[in-house]
């Protein structure tokens, strides 16, 4: 099995180039989606979740009220991390199986798990390649206030509320620009699938 870690700012075209990797054949990956899945009803994670910071986080249904909890957090740091040292090590959990799944039920399969946070959530898992997207900061704010319908305010907040992307640069080892078109993003995701294809025929 062959390990890419994906990871690169909010709104920096980890999802294009995630998909690209898809149809070359890759088995996709999404932590985002792993996040959710750990804090369902019935969860140990959610459990504590309610258990740290009180009852009122929950919706009527028993599920989280996802958009009040990240309100609550943003800005306070102390809130987040506590946050974070539940949700992290249940998602590395469920990411473990079912990276060790996917390698099971193929063992020459590609796996992309795409991590936002690789770098802050200090993800550990035995990657063969961390490829990083990148757009500058501006690019970045233009696509959450024209794709996701942010304000520029609520889009600079969420850009600067993530570490800065020199961290994962310096992790990288394989860097994607996402600045220009699609079709040059798209060529840089074909030629690393050619680059992966190559490293291992020669395997």
């Amino acid at each position: 099995m062959y390990l890419i870690g994906l990871t690169g700012g909010i709104a920096s075209g980890k999802s294009t180039v995630a998909r690209r990797l898809v149809e070359h054949g890759a088995v996709h990956l999404d932590a985002d989606h792993l996040a959710r899945r750990v804090v369902e009803p019935g969860t140990p994670a959610l459990a504590a979740i309610v258990e740290q910071f009180g009852a009122e986080f929950l919706r009527a249904d028993g599920t989280l009220d996802r958009e009040k909890l990240g309100k609550h957090i943003f800005g306070d740091d102390a809130a987040r991390a506590r946050l974070n040292a539940i949700v992290h090590p249940a998602v590395r959990e469920l990411s473990g199986r079912l990276i060790a799944k996917a390698e099971a039920e193929n063992p020459s399969a590609v796996v992309v798990y795409d991590v936002p946070l690789l770098v802050e959530a200090s993800v550990d898992h035995p990657f063969d390649l961390i490829v990083v997207t990148n757009a500058p900061r501006r690019t970045q704010v233009k696509r959450l206030v024209e794709e996701r319908g942010l304000d520029a305010l609520q889009a600079e907040a969420r850009v600067d509320a993530q570490v800065d992307n020199t961290k994962r640069l310096e992790i990288a080892d394989v860097v994607i620009d996402t600045d220009g078109t699609l079709a040059h993003t798209m060529s840089q995701a074909d030629a690393l699938w050619a680059r992966i294809v190559e490293e291992r025929s020669r395997a």
